[in-house]
């Protein structure tokens, strides 16, 4: 028989003591996970974060690349997966084979990857960018040319500021191209008073619809400090439990029924207690590309901070 979330959450917290462990949630984790992690995020700012902790076990509700990089900035940690079968299939549309095949066409052209990549791509390129920071890192560059990976929506967002000559990877995250300009218009006929917060993940043609385009943790900061009343957001649902639990007088609008991440939703607080309590799915990057996937996030962030 199945324990209640209460129960699980009691159980949950007594390993958490007992593992020296913390709980991370991404953004677009179920309300119950984020609501029973110990912090909140995106993706990087977690790896960051459990960093930073003095517990032993990360457990990363979130999905592969994400634990991933956890593993590649806590090499001295034990992190754990609660879903293996949690990937992101943006980030595997490049591989490291891929990868060295386009290098070669580019000779001397930094590769910059945007953390949505595995760590073996990772390992394969100059610097990482996130989506909060990647024109920073694209004009931080000293050639005249970048190789942006994996995603091309982000990449062709990055292209319309960036003082640089671009060419990119033609991959995508399948949730965020499930937003159709047609989704925003219906949303804002529907709430003509509403302001439009959109990924840049999403399409060129959605972007160019929005009054504002950010991260996630740029989405939160966006809210807090609008006036509208009313939020029309362009990314995955996960991002509504924090958004409504810290701008109670705002009301916030998904405008597709699409803009939900199966591999994001995978992760159960079910999960989560079996993996501690078994302390099974834990990942791990070797080594050599540890050490080499680290470099390009140590150079991501050298670059000063003017996002």
């Amino acid at each position: 028989m199945k324990k209640d979330n209460q129960a699980l959450k009691a159980e949950l917290r007594s390993l958490l003591k007992e593992r020296d462990a913390i709980m991370l949630a991404h953004n677009y984790q179920r309300d119950e996970v984020q609501e029973a992690a110990d912090i909140t995020g995106d993706s990087l700012a977690l790896s960051q974060a459990a960093a930073d902790s003095p517990v032993k076990v990360i457990v990363f509700c979130g999905v592969h690349f994400m634990a991933e990089s956890a593993a590649i900035l806590s090499p001295q940690k034990t992190v754990i997966l609660p879903r293996m079968d949690a990937g992101c299939p943006m980030a595997d549309m490049i591989t490291a084979e891929d990868l060295i095949r386009e290098k070669a066409k580019r000779p001397g052209v930094p590769v910059v990857a945007y953390v949505n990549t595995s760590a073996a791509v990772k390992a394969l390129s100059d610097i990482c960018c996130t989506s909060a920071n990647a024109v920073a890192v694209v004009n931080s560059l000293s050639t005249e040319a970048v190789y942006m990976i994996p995603d091309r929506n982000l990449s062709h967002f990055v292209s319309r500021t960036a003082k640089k000559k671009m060419e990119w990877w033609n991959g995508y995250c399948p949730t965020h191209e499930r937003l159709k300009p047609e989704d925003i218009k219906a949303a804002k006929q529907a709430h003509p008073d509403a302001v439009f917060v959109c990924h840049p993940e999403c399409n060129p043609a959605v972007v160019d619809m929005a009054d504002h385009v950010c991260s996630t943790s740029g989405m939160y900061t966006f809210a807090k400090k609008t006036p509208a009343k009313t939020l029309i957001v362009g990314t995955e649902q996960g991002i509504l439990y924090k958004l409504r639990k810290e701008n109670p007088g705002k009301t916030f609008i998904i405008p597709s029924k699409a803009l939900i991440c199966p591999n994001m939703k995978l992760t159960t607080l079910e999960d989560v207690v079996i993996s501690l309590r078994e302390m099974r799915n834990v990942v791990t990057v070797s080594a050599d590309v540890r050490e080499r996937a680290k470099a390009a996030l140590d150079a991501m962030l050298k670059v000063p901070r003017d996002y």
